[in-house]
């Protein structure tokens, strides 16, 4: 062989081995930034709050999740994701629900529950403080609907239907994603579901009672149907989305250009009348029982114009435009717009055509109406940091071989770079190129002695 070649080749192998050794620590220094955001949350959050307790809690188990990475030094192994998920989200998740620990989330869809059964309306007719206010669509009060029924008990309580809605959907999700056709990777569906449920934003969201996680769930579920091209089902999923809280309203345009891109305009057609069907089904009959209340609730309190200041009021770019310069509230809402359109255009002129890049464009829209929203809260940044990461972790890498198992970031690079290498070693020996090699090459011609 050349010996150029052979210095190259070797080149090559030491690179290769310093990614891998690289890889094989990366989950461990991932911990422990999640054990620094834990303390984070820990110090910076008032005495006897649920914030405070799931923030130690978890810092000791993301802490052993690192212990147990360094232990057995293989990159996201799923003992590890399995150790971190029971210490940052199940363990607290129990002691908060036996605590009775809670943020005022889930006062609120108790009390949208009861409202619910007892009018057909979810929305008090007369709030006046901010506990009395449901900013959330009408389906969002099926997760109370348990408390309401049977009363104050373990298991009544919304954090557990929250949990359940998200990994069955996440689950259906992978699910999903392994079966497709268009799918040319192994994945490792149930590990990355574990590293998911461990995430800090998510974790943090299960276990003090945030609403998101359900939403969340439906997204992944909704723009993995799409990305294989089941329309009907993404509209459902994303419907379900769509009816339980505003965030979930930008992923319809995303999912009905992606699946314009794949099948046509009658595949468009199908989730937008799926998708349409499921929120005029659940919010039309509660809009008609009380339109003041479902205005004032759904759509005034969120925006800042209600009878009560909206508590979200997170110190990004549009709350600090609305709260300290005059005109502040229009030049937000004016960025809000300008974004949305940029992300419209977007859809049109440059359509995504698989499931990771509509996450990706989804993933924009939201942070950048997180970012301009007059009322906001940074804990909403769990949308776009999920969609990213489960994405990219779970579900399949299209365009790899079978034999690429995506296991991490960082295998992509390192299957390159060992490709590479096979190649550059079976260069300038026709002695090792069998029979088959040879008939599948582009025929070569070589000069007669």
């Amino acid at each position: 062989m050349n010996p150029e070649l052979t210095a190259h080749t070797s080149r090559l192998e030491r690179h290769t081995s310093h990614i891998s050794h690289v890889w094989r620590t990366q989950d461990w220094i991932v911990l422990g930034l999640c054990t620094v955001l834990a303390l984070i949350v820990f110090l910076s959050s008032p005495p006897h709050t649920a914030q405070r307790l799931w923030g130690w809690e978890a810092a000791l188990g993301y802490l052993c999740g690192a212990v147990v990475a360094t232990v057995i030094a293989r990159p996201w192994a799923r003992l590890t994701a399995v150790v971190t998920a029971v210490g940052a989200l199940v363990l607290p998740f129990l002691s908060l629900v036996l605590m009775g620990k809670a943020q005022i989330e889930i006062k609120v869809l108790e009390r949208a529950g009861e409202l619910l059964l007892s009018s057909g309306s979810p929305y008090a007719p007369n709030p006046t403080a901010v506990r009395d206010f449901n900013p959330y669509l009408p389906g969002m009060a099926i997760f109370a609907l348990p408390h309401a029924l049977f009363g104050d008990h373990f298991f009544t309580d919304p954090r557990w239907w929250f949990a359940a809605s998200l990994i069955a959907a996440v689950v259906g999700a992978t699910r999903v994603a392994r079966a497709g056709k268009k799918m040319q990777a192994e994945t490792k569906g149930v590990t990355g579901v574990f590293w998911l449920l461990a995430c800090p934003p998510l974790a943090l969201a299960l276990a003090i009672g945030g609403v998101d996680p359900a939403v969340i769930g439906l997204l992944c579920l909704g723009l993995s149907h799409a990305g294989q091209g089941n329309a009907g089902r993404a509209g459902l999923a994303l419907g379900a989305a769509a009816a339980l809280k505003w965030t979930a309203w930008p992923a319809l345009p995303v999912a009905i250009a992606l699946l314009a891109a794949l099948g046509g305009k009658r595949s468009a057609g199908r989730c937008t009348a799926a998708a349409s069907g499921v929120v005029m089904l659940v919010i039309v009959p509660v809009f008609l029982v009380n339109p003041a209340a479902f205005v004032e609730h759904v759509v005034l309190f969120p925006l800042g114009l209600g009878k009560a200041p909206s508590p979200a009021a997170s110190p990004l770019p549009g709350h600090l435009l609305a709260a300290y310069l005059p005109g502040g509230t229009a030049i937000a809402m004016t960025l809000l717009g300008l974004s949305a359109a940029a992300i419209g255009a977007s859809l049109f002129l440059r359509p995504p055509t698989h499931a990771l890049a509509a996450a990706n464009r989804l993933a924009l829209g939201l942070t950048l109406a997180i970012l301009f929203a007059p009322a906001t809260r940074i804990g909403y940044l769990v949308f776009p940091i999920v969609l990213m990461g489960w994405f990219r972790f779970v579900p399949f890498a299209p365009r790899l071989p079978v034999s690429a198992a995506v296991t991490s970031p960082g295998a992509i690079s390192l299957y390159c770079t060992r490709s590479t290498l096979r190649s550059l070693g079976s260069v300038g020996s026709r002695q090792e190129r069998s029979p088959s090699d040879l008939t599948q090459r582009r025929p070569r011609t070589y000069p007669t002695r």
